[in-house]
């Protein structure tokens, strides 16, 4: 399974690299989303399921499906323990309350909500069954409310509401009561660090209280388009919340798609969308354990997590949850261990080590490569071992598709020697679902006016990213594009160090077309490149090259 990460290379605080609020030390990326998986024809049906909820011990789910006795009906799925399949789904005949948005952390009280405002229903055991629903008393139920989320100590309500004096149409407002007994409290909108002119509304709680989950909408800055989920996150209860992030492409999409649990273990989320009709989905929530970005978690890790042992450094603080919980100690090295010595980055590698012949053969997969134009092999000439000589006229190398950059966070790196400003090292073919289409897929290039290292992935509708290291310099310089679809950056390398980082959002433009090696994706004069490339090599998450 795939995951896509955040590269621990930079310490920017994008992506799912949580923005610290005033009160919470800076925070570095930490946990990121696996590829998410449907489940499958138990749960998902050809109508359009939604708004998902695990219990807290794992074993009901409740979704929403139109149909039955209402627009939008609770149905739930059960399963024996946590590694067996979901089974058949049932109908709860809740009547017309078809939203579920929470369970408490006991199982016996469900949180819906419907055009009405928001319902509770109740059972006096687990496995017994639900009583009708029954509508909140003020303050909860004061204007339009939906989307009630429980805390999992059960003394938080998130909600959002229309009431008058929020900041837009639909605000976040939490109310909390001292104990599970005691009436709620008067509503508190979370403010402009969470709310906007636009609509938000929760949709889950990890399982500690610390990362709140909201969907928002289009007009939200930053959205990927439709509805988006976003996050915050807290050092401590009562805490400030921090800068919302979007979760990125490898949860939204330009569609409507929503998180709206996690598992009480923090490694499960669920959530809807990411198909026509909607489907419920689950994702991994993933620790990143390669402190120092080499791509292999290896002792030079360990050492990192010893060197802030019972610390609050947050890189290193990976347990209990993906996330940590505020110290680093015997459960985070728990989690380290079990990822010990793991490097399953490169999924390609060209060595250009071969003396003769018309392929380039991929060491690392079935990724062999086809030479066009006569570039010439240099046995003896390379940086490491052999290289690829081109002429800079017709010379290039062809591959076959590797990625999908609008899919999946990536890294490229490659020697080089020689060039020209305007000449292209590593280019993609504008091909999707087989059509020609136009996007920016121009990976690695000397910028036409100095020579300097450029990129124009994602460009157009994106601008390029353009760095001040001259490589057409005569030397050997080692080169690299690192991808990140959870931050939505590019960062570009020349001999090690970082040399160019988007300022703003970019992603989302893709191509299933294979590479082009020695020139531009549309292979016109004055792109093909003029000198000597060697050891390319590119890797399925973000790692400095």
């Amino acid at each position: 399974m795939k995951s896509f990460q955040i590269p621990i290379l930079s310490m920017s605080l994008l992506g799912l690299c949580l923005l610290s609020g005033l009160d919470t030390p800076p925070a570095h990326a930490d946990f990121t989303f696996g590829e998410p998986v449907n489940l499958g024809p138990a749960v998902n049906s050809p109508q359009a399921e939604g708004s998902p909820v695990i219990s807290r011990d794992g074993l009901e789910l409740y979704f929403n499906r139109p149909g039955g006795y209402g627009g939008n009906d609770v149905w739930m799925s059960n399963r024996a323990s946590v590694d067996d399949p979901w089974g058949p789904s049932e109908n709860l005949g809740l009547k017309t309350y078809g939203y579920v948005n929470s369970i408490s952390s006991d199982g016996l009280t469900m949180y819906l909500d419907a055009s009405s405002g928001l319902y509770t229903a109740t059972r006096p055991a687990v496995g017994a069954p639900w009583s009708s629903p029954v509508r909140m008393d003020p303050p909860i139920n004061f204007a339009q409310e939906l989307r009630a989320v429980i805390s999992p100590d059960d003394l938080e309500l998130y909600f959002a509401s229309t009431r008058a004096g929020g900041i837009g149409r639909f605000d976040i407002y939490v109310s909390t009561r001292a104990t599970r007994n005691d009436p709620w409290g008067t509503p508190v909108n979370l403010g402009p660090t969470i709310n906007t002119a636009g609509d938000e509304n929760a949709s889950a709680l990890s399982p500690d209280g610390l990362v709140l989950f909201f969907i928002a909408t289009a007009d939200r800055p930053g959205g990927l388009g439709g509805i988006d989920t976003w996050m915050t996150r807290r050092s401590s209860k009562g805490a400030a919340w921090s800068t919302p992030v979007n979760l990125g492409p490898s949860i939204n999409t330009p569609g409507n798609d929503a998180l709206t649990s996690v598992s009480a273990d923090g490694h499960w989320a669920y959530g809807f969308g990411l198909t026509t009709p909607m489907d419920v989905w689950m994702a991994p929530i993933l620790p990143i354990v390669d402190f120092n970005g080499d791509g292999i978690v290896n002792i030079a890790d360990v050492a990192i997590m010893l060197e802030h042992w019972h610390t609050d450094y947050s890189l290193c603080d990976i347990g209990p949850f993906p996330w940590g919980d505020g110290y680093v100690d015997t459960q985070d090295l728990i989690v380290l261990a079990e990822h010990l010595f793991e490097d399953s980055r490169l999924i390609a590698h060209w060595k250009l080590d071969e003396t003769e012949g018309s392929i380039a053969y991929d060491s690392a997969g079935q990724n062999d490569a086809d030479l066009h134009g006569g570039p010439v092999w240099q046995p003896a000439g390379g940086k490491e071992g052999g290289a690829l000589q081109f002429d800079g006229a017709n010379d290039y190398v062809s591959t076959p598709l590797i990625l999908n950059p609008a899919k999946e966070s990536f890294s490229v790196s490659a020697w080089m020697k020689g060039g020209a400003p305007g000449q292209v090292m590593i280019s993609q073919r504008d091909v999707i679902d087989g059509r020609t289409t136009n996007p920016g897929n121009t990976w690695l290039l000397a910028d036409a006016s100095c020579g300097r290292l450029m990129t124009r992935l994602m460009h157009p509708p994106f601008p390029p990213l353009v760095s001040d290291s001259l490589i057409t310099d005569g030397q050997w310089h080692h080169v690299g594009l690192v991808y990140d679809i959870v931050g939505l950056h590019r960062y570009l390398y020349v001999d090690g160090t970082e040399v160019a980082e988007d300022s703003d959002f970019v992603g989302g433009v893709g191509s299933d077309g294979g590479l082009y090696i020695g020139a531009d994706k549309t292979l016109n004069a004055g792109t093909f490149f003029s000198g000597l490339i060697d050891d390319i090599r590119i890797d399925d998450r973000p790692v400095k090259p």
